[in-house]
Order: structure tokens, then C-alpha cells, then sequence
């Protein structure tokens, strides 16, 4: 069963790379999957939120998702399973750009990306912005497939541990916001 994840797995990533991959989106995608490098992207967005009154709470919520998501994928999952990045599994595989990282499960970038999306979600109130934000994440996870640096069950469990993110994030925030020395100053 997995022999067989992992084989379709690479069949999609060579079936991207021999159809999809072309002149025109080659350097797009590998810019705006450069600039998921370490969260920045999405740190930087949240920044800005946070200097804004009315979006800071959405900010500070995402950059506790990320902060969290970040140790779960960069510091725990990834050494647990140190599965091999694609093109050094996939024959035939070449990455559109460089990743010094050697492990591939899960996909930070799609963590990150998808952790501060489903943040925004809870706090943001235009819809429209909500779905922009789930748009972008999503295209964080496929930039890692089109450049070849994540297969795609990385991706997919990259954007399950950024929304699991956001969600504890969110469940967390009011017992962060309403701390009990917070309570006795108010009386």
C-alpha cells in the first residue's frame, strides 16, 4: 500500500514536470515558491495585520500558527520521518530550485502558507479576502510540486498541520487573551 502512495507520488510529480512545467511559469512559480522560504511570505503578512488595530489580532493569531506549525513540521515531523526530497528518489526528476533541507515530509512551506490562511480565516471578515488567502496558500503547495522539491502527500500533509495550526491557535487565543493576571487587574 504505501510502495504504491509512494509511486504515484512520483508519477504525478514526472506527469508535472513533462506537461505542465513551460517557459512562462517556470520562473513565476519558482519566484513565489522562493518566497515561502522560512514563512517569510506569510511573516510578513502577518506583520502587516498586526500594524493595522483592526486586523492585529488576525496577525498575532497567524503568527502563532505559523511559530507552531513551524515546530511541528521543521522540528519534529520531518526528523521522524526523513523521507528523502523527490529528486533524489524519482529518477528522471529534475527540481527547478535548490532545497538545502534533504528531508521532504511534510511540506513547511505548505504549512506555513496554509497555517496563516486558516488563521485569517476565523479573524478576517471579508469573504472575499478569506478566499484569496485559501487561493494563495494553495498555490504555495503547488509551486513545491511544479519546482519538484515535495511529492504530493508532503503537500497535503503540510496544509493539514498548518490548518490543525490555526485551529489550536484559535482555540488557544481567548486563554492567551484572557489570562488570569489580566482578570485580577480588572477588579
Amino acid at each position: 500500500m504505501l510502495d504504491a502512495l509512494l509511486a504515484a507520488d512520483g508519477a504525478v510529480l514526472l506527469w508535472m514536470q513533462n506537461v505542465l512545467r513551460c517557459a512562462v511559469l517556470d520562473p513565476i512559480l519558482s519566484c513565489y515558491t522562493k518566497l515561502g522560504d522560512m514563512g517569510l511570505l506569510w511573516l510578513a503578512l502577518s506583520l502587516l495585520l498586526i500594524l493595522y488595530r483592526p486586523t492585529r489580532r488576525a496577525g498575532l493569531l497567524s503568527l502563532a500558527a505559523i511559530v507552531l506549525g513551524a515546530i511541528c513540521t521543521n522540528v519534529v515531523l520531518k526528523h521522524l520521518f526523513a523521507r528523502t526530497r523527490p529528486w533524489l528518489a524519482v529518477p528522471g526528476l529534475v527540481p527547478l530550485v535548490y532545497e538545502g533541507d534533504p528531508n521532504s515530509f511534510p511540506s513547511g512551506h505548505t504549512c506555513a502558507a496554509f497555517s496563516a490562511a486558516g488563521a485569517w480565516r476565523y479573524l478576517l471578515l471579508r469573504r472575499w479576502v478569506k478566499v484569496l488567502v485559501l487561493a494563495l496558500a494553495a498555490l504555495m503547495g503547488f509551486s513545491r510540486l511544479y519546482v519538484g522539491v515535495h511529492y504530493p502527500s508532503d503537500v497535503l500533509a503540510g496544509a493539514a498541520v498548518g490548518l490543525f495550526s490555526a485551529w489550536a491557535s484559535h482555540r488557544l487565543e481567548p486563554y492567551v487573551r484572557d489570562r488570569p493576571a489580566d482578570r485580577a487587574s480588572k477588579h
